[in-house]
């Protein structure tokens, strides 16, 4: 099941990994910063024509790049400018960056492509199983969503050499590193599973509302938007407790954390929102281009994909 297939059930969030480098050069989650950012502001209007049906977005430090058409395209963040364009499989998805390159799920290309992020070389291909859908980096590795498969695989990200593969819920998508574990939402399961990073062992699946699609990590809990339910979702990361249910906006899909405040794409809705995580209180809604899906955080402004104008706004 594609990402486009499931617009009318849940498209996943764009996802972003704050890293630091060690001494060696080598990338590492900076888990510290992950509940420092903070965003504060109105919506000023700015959007970027960027191709057909944009669907991921990831900031890598100093630009975003956004999937659309059968290309990823990088934007500089200062002001949208396109400084890249490159040419990739058939229906790229998801995005994660690892310090130094962009991975992309490459859709029904079954593969995953590494372009560099400084020049857009693309230098490698390497494939994975049906339907490679959401993205995330976990600090040392590359892991996968296959959605056809009902399985994730990660990948070494010097090499592209598979590591593992293993069975999770129905059509998996999005996903999430909390610093221990890697979340997967099962977009027809009603569910998200989470894996220990280090070995893929099971450590539970867990309900929450219908066709769940995007997952966000705010320092000590998940977030899953349930878009047919048009709910938050937040468990507890340590046991995957249910902590919360909020209603937001018709059909959220994308969702990302700045420091304070979740935001939700509503895609039938066109809004965005501001989620308190201490309580799930709706904080503000803005009005979005029509059909906002993916969403980003560049450490000043969110971006979020319009999937039918074919732009990206930056917020």
């Amino acid at each position: 099941m594609s990402c486009k297939q499931c617009l009318w059930l849940g498209v996943l969030a764009g996802l972003t990994s704050w890293l630091m480098f060690s001494q060696t050069g080598i990338a590492q989650v900076n888990y510290n910063q992950i509940a420092q950012l903070r965003w504060y502001g109105d919506i000023n209007g700015s959007a970027f024509a960027v191709g057909s049906n944009p669907l991921g977005a990831a900031f890598d430090g100093a630009n975003v790049w956004v999937t659309a058409g059968f290309t990823v395209k990088k934007l500089r963040a200062s002001d949208g400018a396109v400084l890249l364009s490159v040419a990739l499989g058939v229906h790229p998805e998801m995005l994660a960056y690892d310090g130094a390159n962009m991975w992309v799920a490459e859709g029904t290309s079954n593969s995953v492509a590494k372009v560099r992020a400084s020049d857009g070389a693309v230098l490698g291909t390497y494939p994975v199983g049906n339907f490679a859908c959401g993205i995330a980096f976990d600090g040392s590795s590359i892991w996968v969503s296959n959605s056809n498969d009902n399985t994730v695989t990660k990948l070494r990200p010097d090499t592209g050499a598979s590591l593992g593969t293993w069975s999770v819920g129905s059509n998996p998508c999005a996903l999430a590193y909390d610093g221990t574990n890697v979340w997967i939402v099962n977009h027809s399961g009603n569910s998200v599973t989470r894996k220990l990073a280090f070995d893929g062992s099971d450590r539970g699946t867990f309900a929450v509302g219908y066709a769940p699609s995007g997952i966000a990590y705010d320092g000590a809990n998940v977030w899953i938007t349930n878009q047919t339910s048009g709910t938050v979702t937040k468990l507890r990361t340590s046991d995957g407790g249910l902590l919360g249910t909020y209603t937001v906006g018709s059909g959220p899909f994308g969702i990302a954390f700045d420091g304070t405040n979740m935001w939700v794409t509503n895609w039938l809705s066109s809004t965005v929102m501001t989620v308190r995580v201490s309580d799930g209180t709706i904080v503000n809604t803005f009005t979005a281009p029509t059909g906002p899906i993916a969403i980003a955080f560049d450490g000043s402004n969110m971006w979020v994909t319009s999937y039918y104008n074919g732009t990206v706004s930056k917020m």
